[in-house]
């Protein structure tokens, strides 16, 4: 029998060494468990125990009673402790002590690397010269313990952590809280609100829940209720402007408009479009004002139903001022 790091093995007690802790062995190995690594009452000589084991500080394999996170080959999230810039992350595997997620683990691009905070589905492996250390978990590991997501989850918002980023959409393993270990869920880039790094948490909206379980997501509100809240805040940006105008409209790139209003072109255009239709704005060129009545303080309700200015204004504003 051998000792291997990572592993949990039930060893005999063999022997005391003071000051520094109890010897346990496999009957054929010896190894230290040191007096910081105990648990409860005082062990007693002749007898087993279970001990998780581990390379210390000096590379030397060593035994603790305290229950690790995660096992050598097992699957777990871990919680990112610290980053170093040219090694990686450290992870904190519940011992005192903090799991390597190497540089070459995560992706080339750094602003989607985790961050302090952020948790990353990993397991536990050697590296060559036989050291613990993580690395990402992939879709075929993870799939062992997904279950699939409820019919119930449509429209749902849930929260999960990014397992892979890419450019055509983010893969999410959603908390699967009491139900189990969490479902497999995807954002396509289209449906993202920024680009995701590895182990962000994220909410997102069930939009479809497919045949094999796993459902696609989306950051982005309900069309009809996203357009509620896109419109409201145009209407407050452009109240805040000077004549009530701005050098937006539909003709305005797609980059500015999402620099500007943190939304994609589609959903400004959508936006504008309920407020033309309510009477609140009206468009010249490149430009997208507020109507007089509107600038004025509301509507008023015409006998029929419908809106119309306010008695005694004007439809059109002033002429729009210079943009910012």
């Amino acid at each position: 029998m051998s000792l291997v790091a990572g592993t949990t093995m039930k060893l005999k007690l063999a022997r005391e060494v003071s000051p520094y802790g109890y010897f346990m062995t496999d009957g054929e190995n010896e190894v230290l468990m040191h007096y910081t690594e105990l648990v409860g009452h005082r062990p007693q000589i002749g007898q087993f125990y279970d001990v998780f084991l581990f390379y210390d500080s000096e590379d030397r394999i060593a035994a603790t009673m305290k229950k690790p996170l995660i096992r050598l080959g097992e699957v777990a999230r871990l919680a990112v402790a610290d980053i170093h810039p040219r090694i990686g992350a450290f992870l904190e595997m519940g011992l005192g002590r903090q799991l390597l997620l190497p540089l070459s683990e995560q992706p080339e691009l750094k602003e989607l690397r985790p961050h302090r905070g952020d948790e990353v589905h990993v397991i536990l492996a050697h590296d060559k010269i036989g050291r613990l250390v993580a690395k990402v978990a992939f879709e075929e590991e993870l799939a062992e313990l997904a279950f699939r997501a409820p019919s119930s989850w449509q429209n749902a918002w849930v929260e999960g952590w990014v397992t892979k980023t890419l450019k055509i959409g983010s893969f999410v393993m959603i908390d699967g809280g009491v139900l189990g270990f969490g479902a497999f869920g995807f954002i396509p880039a289209s449906d993202r609100t920024r680009m995701l790094r590895l182990g962000e948490r994220v909410k997102a909206r069930v939009t479809f829940v497919r045949e094999d379980g796993r459902v696609n997501l989306s950051m982005h509100q309900r069309k009809e209720v996203g357009r509620l809240e896109d419109s409201d805040r145009i209407l407050a940006f452009m109240k805040a402007r000077p004549n009530g105008a701005m050098p937006y409209s539909d003709e305005t790139g797609a980059d500015i408009i999402k620099q500007k209003f943190g939304i994609s072109k589609s959903a400004f255009k959508r936006a504008l479009g309920k407020l033309m239709r309510e009477g609140l704005v009206a468009q010249e060129g490149s430009w997208t004002k507020l109507t007089e009545a509107d600038a004025a303080g509301g509507r008023v309700e015409a006998p029929d139903g419908g809106a119309k200015p306010a008695a005694g204004k004007a439809h059109t504003a002033a002429k729009p001022g210079s943009p910012e």
